[in-house]
């Protein structure tokens, strides 16, 4: 398993070169000026020295390898000179938002927090939802609990965030008055209070993302159950004696969390992507809204970096899922 990792890790930097040039190009190519939202009365010869210092005035090639430079080595010292009070970054040129003027990776280490708090809680209650519910399901399959799963499931399915975001702003904001319809990212949680602030504003984009979680991962534990609970292995379990419970829990339960496990890994990423779409209903101020903005400004080294921070998130969470295989199934080796 070790040097399957490795091996993975080491060929994991040839892909990412691959995917940020990819990018690169694409947003080259792509239509667009960011002189655009200069103001008309501007002089030609004032907007072209902006472009020059914007760095536009070099070639292509030259600039792809200038990124590459400063998001994979210059960044990280910089994060190791935050940690460790050291100066290994002191006086680099990092990559700079054509927008803000401010280093890229400060307005995201800004941002990330916001979005964690609704993802990453929104992820953890689809889970924890999901994998019961899922589990259940297959065991009382085709039963009243089952097809009113399998109903909510559907409609989690179909339903995009920005129509059911907007809709329960209107019956839990507008009708019942009981959580508020903004976020407010200047709230900062130190006491009781400002928790249970928290908790309130972040109720209804938790909800929206973790219908959409719960209705993926709970159709595939489902599946996943169903094929193990018909194998021969449970019926030689059943006929030693063992109890439902744990024929269930332990020997159905480990083997069908399989598959789930790619699902989980991997929706990690896609859930990120797919906040964007939440932030920008209940005004969130992440990730998402950052990436919004940027393109609307055609800010390309914002844009350019967080599309590529969504690359390295399925790359690393792919490793994952392959490594937790080995995890839950000792049948599975990569050697």
């Amino acid at each position: 398993m070790l040097t399957f990792t490795i091996r993975r890790l080491v060929l994991a930097v040839p892909t990412l070169l691959f995917i940020s040039l990819v990018i690169f190009a694409l947003l080259e190519f792509a239509p667009g000026d960011p002189m655009a939202q200069v103001p008309l009365t501007v002089p030609p010869e004032v907007k072209e020295k902006m472009r020059l210092a914007l760095g536009l005035g070099e070639p292509a090639y030259v600039r792809f390898w200038k990124w590459i430079v400063q998001f994979f080595w210059i960044e990280p010292q910089v994060m190791i000179d935050g940690i460790f009070g050291t100066a290994l970054a002191e006086g680099e040129q990092r990559i700079i938002s054509w927008q803000t003027r401010s280093p890229v990776m400060d307005i995201v280490a800004q941002r990330l927090p916001q979005t964690l708090w609704v993802v990453g809680v929104a992820y953890i209650v689809g889970i924890l939802i999901a994998i019961p519910v899922g589990i259940y399901s297959a065991y009382r399959q085709y039963s009243i609990f089952d097809q009113a799963g399998t109903f909510v499931t559907m409609v989690g399915f179909s339903v995009p965030p920005f129509f059911t975001g907007p809709l329960v702003i209107m019956v839990f904001a507008v009708w019942l008055g009981w959580f508020p319809s903004i976020y407010d990212t200047t709230l900062e949680v130190n006491d009781w209070a400002s928790l249970k602030k928290q908790f309130f504003q972040m109720f209804l984009p938790v909800m929206v993302l973790a219908l959409q979680i719960t209705a993926q991962i709970s159709r595939f534990m489902r599946s996943s159950m169903l094929d193990n609970l018909n194998q021969d292995y449970v019926r030689t379990a059943r006929a030693k004696g063992l109890g439902e419970r744990a024929v269930v829990l332990i020997h159905v339960l480990r083997n069908s969390m399989i598959p789930v496990v790619t699902v989980i890994a991997l929706g990690i990423p896609s859930i990120f992507g797919g906040a964007i779409i939440t932030e920008q209903v209940f005004k969130v101020n992440g990730i998402g809204s950052l990436l919004i903005g940027s393109i609307q400004a055609n800010d390309l080294p914002m844009v350019q970096t967080l599309t590529f921070i969504f690359a390295v998130l399925i790359v690393v969470f792919n490793l994952i899922a392959d490594v937790l295989y080995g995890v839950l199934d000792p049948r599975i080796r990569y050697d």
